[in-house]
This record gives structure tokens, C-alpha cells and sequence, in this order.
């Protein structure tokens, strides 16, 4: 009661009358912004409710000079003065502590991305189906009308409104799903689309705007997996396609199809021969150099960098990082060609295994003609099907059938399983097996 002046609690008086009790805030903007919301409160409750006198303050009466006797004129005035800008300074600090305001969301585009989107009322524009309010707009239902009183049927002019409500209303529901699979999808993000867009092949383009039909039946996850596994599928069938055209031209490691695929884009490059009659020839517009290609999934499944097999003894090596896009090969894989991605198996250090020929058994000529899979065998072991008298197929299944064993047990095979599992003369399958044993490919138990 003391600090407040005349003037201040006439514009208390006047705001209460103007915005009513309880609107504080409007009151203490009402009285200049120098009192405090809760300020205005407490004083008003304290001088006016709890008041004996009430309705009245208890210094209501003119004659009363109390206040003016304990507080003089110019130290009320410096009091007063001292306190609005101590508040003038405290709402300075605020102020610049605050964060800006930001816009608020508006019924208009926030940017371009999306041309005639709304997102305040999260519709676009023109919408699917946008015509198919004209059909309903003038129509009109009332109440008993349409039913015949002779037969209870509905008029054929009802039964007709009914049908066209019918149509606009899968209409309706055909433009919500619509709308579904756009936010659901984030297709309204066109910049980060664009960018992944960009980062994506020719191919993969092709790809994801052939399998945009199957994301009305999917969530974002889900289609974003499949749309993965039908790149994967396609790099594989390119990589598959390319092995057998590297298998035509007689290559038979991964390093060396790399050099043949970079000598075939350089060959590709090159501008095409000249006559002496182009050359003598002027303003001639040469063609343009094919661009050169960017490395795709297919390079990565053919790298001659994949990850090596399993090794004897039940060393394996590092996983490499899913993003490399390289082909992870498990360890239940069998080699059949004594290669591990177009580089030699390891071998131990001893000495090269010479097998050791048959009594009486003259060693088979292998070549492509009468052994259509050689080329699959390496030279060791076309010289051991060669002093075995074994065709490539049959060594390659046995190989197979005794690789398996041995990964069951942990590398590590009998001579006697071996015999058990080859069923073929005892000999054959010794020299077969201390060849395999010598190669390092299983180990002896």
C-alpha cells in the first residue's frame, strides 16, 4: 500500500473495470508495465478483499493523513522513480536473453519444395480427384423423401442420388489413401529426395521407379528394404553376367578381369579411326568420348578385394563394413575350384605336393574338349585327376562331399571317413586326401 501511488490504483481501479477481475496480465499492461502480474494481484487482494472496510480500502476516508505523515512526497517520488527503471532494466535482460520468434506456421507453402501444398491444412491444392464436389454440391435430401408410399421402395431419383454419394465418397477415400502414402512415405521432402536421388545410379533409378507401384502396399521401412533387395538382385545378375563373359574370354582370377574391364573402357574411349580423307577434311565434328562409368554394386560384388574363405584350422577373416557393399561369403560356402575369389588359397609353407602315380594305371589326358569343366580345377589339381584317371565332375563332387565333412568337425577329417565318404578305389582316395591335407584346405585327424 505504501508503494503504490494515487495515479496507480486509479489505473488498477479502471483496468479491473475494463478486463475484469483475473485478467492480470491486461490490468498490469493497463498500469504501464511497472508492476508485475502477480504484483497487481497480491495488492488488490490485500487492500480490496481482505479489507474491513470492503468494498472499500481501509484508507478510504479523505480526511485520513496517516500515509502522508509516515512517507513524504519527494522520498515516495525517489522510490517510485528507482523502481521503474530497476524494471525497465530487468525487462532489458530479459529481453535479450530470449530467443527470436520464429514465423508461425502458415496456410501457404513454407517453402518451395512442394508447389501447391498447404501445410497448415495439410492439403494440396489440387487434390485427387479434385472435380468430385461438383457432382454432390447442389444435391439435397429431405427427410422422408425418396420412398414410395405404395410399395416402401426408394424412388429411382433417390436410388440414383444414393449412387453418385456412393462414387464421391470412394472418391474421398481414394484421395485420404493418397494423402497417407505421402506423409507416410515423406515424399513431401523433395530436397533430401533429390539428393539421394542424385547419389543413386542410372540403374538404380530405373529400379526404384519400377517398384514406386508397391509402396501403396507397404510402410517406408519395408519398401525401403525391398527397394534394397531388388538393387542387390539386379548388381547380382550383373555380376553373374559379367563372370560368364570373363569365363568366354578365358580369364580366370577376379584381378585379372578388373585389368580387362579397365582396358575395355579405355578401347571404348578411344576416338575411332580416321581416313586420310577425314583428316585432310576440316570443320569435321568429331564424336563425343563416352563418359566413363561410375563404379556400381556389380564392381563390388567382382572386386578382387572380397573377403577370403575360411582358412584351415578355423581362422577366419575380418568382416568387412556392410557399406563396402562387398559380397559377405559364409563359411558353410565350399570352395570348388581351389580359389578364393580369384586369388590362390593360402598354402603352408612346405614344399609343392607331387602325386605320387598309380602301378600299372597310365595317367588321362585331360583337356577342354573331353573335360568340359577343367577350367574349374587349378593346375595342381588338374595334374591329380590327370594321374588319378578322375574327370573333373566327379573329382569336383567328391571334393565338395569332403570339404562338408570336414567343416562339421571343425576342419579337421579321418582318413577313414574320407574313404567312407568317396567310395571309390582306396589309393585314389589316400592320394585325394594327403592332397587335400598338404593344400592346407583340411587338417588331418
Amino acid at each position: 500500500m505504501k508503494d503504490w501511488g494515487a495515479d496507480e490504483e486509479l489505473l488498477l481501479l479502471e483496468g479491473a473495470e475494463s478486463y475484469g477481475l483475473g485478467s492480470w496480465a491486461d490490468i498490469c499492461d493497463h498500469i504501464g508495465g511497472c508492476r508485475t502480474k502477480d504484483e497487481v494481484r497480491d495488492h488488490y487482494i490485500k487492500t480490496y478483499i481482505e479489507s474491513s472496510k470492503f468494498p472499500l480500502p481501509e484508507r478510504a476516508n479523505p480526511d485520513d493523513r496517516g500515509l502522508i505523515e509516515e512517507i513524504s512526497r519527494e522520498k515516495f517520488q525517489a522510490r517510485k522513480k528507482r523502481r521503474i527503471e530497476e524494471r525497465k532494466e530487468a525487462n532489458k535482460v530479459a529481453i535479450s536473453s530470449m530467443t527470436p520468434k520464429q514465423k508461425p506456421t502458415a496456410s501457404v507453402p513454407a517453402c518451395h519444395e512442394v508447389q501447391g501444398y498447404m501445410p497448415g491444412r495439410m492439403e494440396f491444392e489440387t487434390e485427387h480427384h479434385n472435380d468430385a464436389e461438383e457432382a454432390v454440391q447442389h444435391m439435397q435430401f429431405e427427410p422422408g423423401e425418396g420412398i414410395n408410399p405404395r410399395t416402401g421402395e426408394l424412388e429411382p431419383e433417390t436410388d440414383l442420388k444414393i449412387t453418385v454419394m456412393d462414387i464421391y465418397n470412394s472418391r474421398l477415400t481414394g484421395r485420404a489413401e493418397r494423402k497417407k502414402i505421402i506423409f507416410e512415405h515423406n515424399l513431401l521432402e523433395y530436397r533430401k529426395n533429390n539428393l539421394l536421388d542424385k547419389k543413386r545410379t542410372k540403374e538404380e533409378k530405373d529400379l526404384q521407379n519400377k517398384a514406386k507401384p508397391f509402396a501403396r502396399m507397404m510402410n517406408n521401412p519395408d519398401f525401403e528394404e525391398f527397394c534394397k533387395g531388388l538393387e542387390y538382385e539386379h548388381n547380382l545378375r550383373q555380376a553373374i553376367a559379367q563372370l560368364q563373359d570373363w569365363r568366354q574370354m578365358r580369364i580366370g582370377d577376379l584381378k585379372s578381369g578388373e585389368k580387362y574391364e579397365s582396358e575395355k573402357q579405355q578401347r571404348a574411349q578411344r576416338p575411332p579411326p580416321t581416313g586420310s580423307f577425314d583428316r585432310l577434311a576440316t570443320g569435321r565434328i568429331g564424336k563425343p568420348t563416352p563418359p566413363v562409368e561410375t563404379p556400381s554394386g556389380t564392381t563390388a560384388l567382382t572386386a578382387p578385394d572380397l573377403p577370403i574363405r575360411t582358412q584351415h584350422h578355423g581362422v577366419h577373416t575380418p568382416e568387412v563394413s556392410p557399406n563396402s557393399r562387398s559380397l559377405h561369403i559364409t563359411n558353410d560356402k565350399i570352395l570348388t575350384n581351389g580359389h578364393a575369389n580369384g586369388t590362390l588359397t593360402p598354402q603352408s609353407g612346405k614344399s609343392r605336393y607331387v602325386v605320387q602315380p598309380l602301378s600299372n594305371v597310365a595317367p588321362l589326358k585331360l583337356n577342354n574338349e573331353n573335360a568340359t569343366d577343367l577350367h574349374l580345377l587349378t593346375k595342381e589339381e588338374q595334374d591329380l585327376c590327370s594321374v588319378l584317371r578322375i574327370y573333373p565332375k566327379p573329382y569336383l563332387v567328391i571334393k565338395e562331399h569332403l570339404m562338408k565333412e570336414a567343416m562339421k568337425q571343425g576342419g579337421n577329417l579321418k582318413r577313414k571317413t574320407a574313404r567312407e565318404i568317396c567310395k571309390i578305389d582306396v589309393n585314389k582316395c589316400g592320394r585325394i586326401f594327403d592332397f587335400f591335407v598338404n593344400s592346407g584346405w583340411i587338417g588331418k585327424g
